[in-house]
């Protein structure tokens, strides 16, 4: 598929919806974004709920599982990414896939069994993983340098857009009452996944490494103090951004009386607003420099959640979704372009899988953190947390985007 955007009406379409065209060679990659993020936000938005309300798990045990999960999603975003460089991107996707389906299944299984099931959630994760890592190096591989910022934020279009309908369905779903259903629709839509994947992904793009690398790829990363600096700035950042899948609904669900179908509702908000508005963003703001962005959108992901405890009616929920995702539309997309930026060219998929790591730091504190504050001093308290752990990242950030402005020494020459 050649390179430039989609011509003709659909590129007219697109623009018109999402405000800017998309590259040819990215388009399969988002067609499989999308269906992958409508099976996981099908049943993965619902899991603390279905530990607490049908498992009977404890917010201790929960905030546990979700350590776990989150410890082995880390050492498998960097295995799938390294891997990803060596045997080529599509397979790895395709295992994860796999992986995925299987694990959905499990949970129809399970019923009430918070044992086995935070056993399939780590499975989740860790295929998950592999999928998110290959997947970000497939975006690099297909797109030139010069659109890769663009195209992250073609992808979390794809990914919203995809977890706006799973949220949504996944809502219904449960408005009738079934776990069930919602689980066997995930094992569905992962299988229509698997088949997407085997069809459309390329097996190399046309930016990709020339060939696969002669070298470790840990080593080379410890040895990178700038690209460290900006994996610790991303850890705090993380944990603000999962503060939102894993803290909020519970929150909400249990504390202020939401449903867990109105929750799904709710939670539909923010992938619709990234959907029609992150092209935009991105477009707009990637003159400025991330040294000034970065750090904002933070504070401001974090900032948000400060008006539940004042207020937790419907409308102040809109609000707070709001505000958050116009921070994390500034946040992400520039971030995993700096690392593909920093990345040699043939460990691109271990750096973006090294990265990756940070969500799942996120995953592992703040859940086990937040659910800790909560147990022991409630809501208000929790979100304090959140709050101040925002702006511990804003500043690291600051550290590591003005370390990015000296050029680093070439990666080769290191000792």
């Amino acid at each position: 598929m050649p390179d430039g955007p989609v011509p003709g009406a659909s590129r007219t379409l697109v623009e018109r919806v999402l405000g800017a065209s998309i590259e040819r060679p990215l388009v399969p990659v988002l067609v499989v974004a999308v269906a992958g993020a409508l099976s996981s936000s099908l049943t993965y938005s619902f899991i603390g709920i279905w530990a607490l309300e049908v498992a009977g798990a404890s917010e201790v045990q929960l905030g546990a599982a979700f350590l776990g999960a989150a410890i082995i999603g880390a050492l498998s975003a960097y295995a799938g990414g390294a891997a990803s460089d060596h045997i080529g991107r599509k397979p790895v996707i395709l295992v994860g896939w796999i992986g995925v389906v299987a694990g959905t299944a499990a949970m129809i299984a399970i019923e009430d069994n918070f044992a086995l099931g935070a056993m399939a959630f780590i499975g989740l994760s860790a295929f998950g993983s592999l999928i998110g890592a290959a997947d970000q190096a497939m975006v690099s591989d297909v797109v030139a340098p010069e659109g890769r910022e663009r195209a992250f934020a073609a992808q979390r279009v794809a990914n919203n857009l995809g977890v706006a309908t799973g949220a949504s369905l996944g809502g219904g779903l449960l408005a009738l009452g079934s776990w069930d259903a919602l689980f066997a629709g995930g094992v569905a839509l992962g299988i229509v996944s698997l088949g997407l994947a085997i069809r459309y992904l390329p097996r190399r793009g046309a930016h990709a490494p020339e060939s696969p690398p002669q070298r470790g790829s840990f080593a080379v990363i410890r040895r990178d103090g700038l690209f460290l600096l900006l994996l610790a700035s991303a850890c705090f950042s993380w944990i603000v951004y999962i503060a939102y899948e894993t803290l909020l609904p519970v929150s909400l669900t249990q504390s202020h009386g939401v449903s867990a179908s109105t929750w799904g509702l709710l939670l539909a908000i923010n992938p619709v607003t990234v959907t029609l508005l992150q092209l935009r963003v991105t477009a707009r703001t990637e003159r400025y420099p991330d040294v000034v962005k970065l750090p904002l959108a933070i504070a401001i992901m974090g900032g948000s959640f400060l008006l539940l405890p004042i207020n937790a009616s419907i409308p102040v929920i809109v609000v707070v979704i709001a505000v958050f995702v116009v921070g994390e539309m500034l946040w992400v997309p520039a971030s995993q372009n700096a690392v593909t930026r920093l990345a040699p060219d043939d460990l691109r998929g271990a750096y973006l899988g090294a990265f990756r790591s940070a969500p799942a730091v996120g995953f592992a504190l703040c859940p086990f953190l937040g659910f800790q504050v909560r147990a022991a001093e409630g809501d208000t308290a929790m979100w304090l947390t959140i709050a101040g752990i925002g702006v511990a990242g804003a500043a690291i950030s600051v550290v590591a985007l003005r370390g990015s402005r000296r050029p680093a020494a070439p990666l080769s020459s290191l000792p």
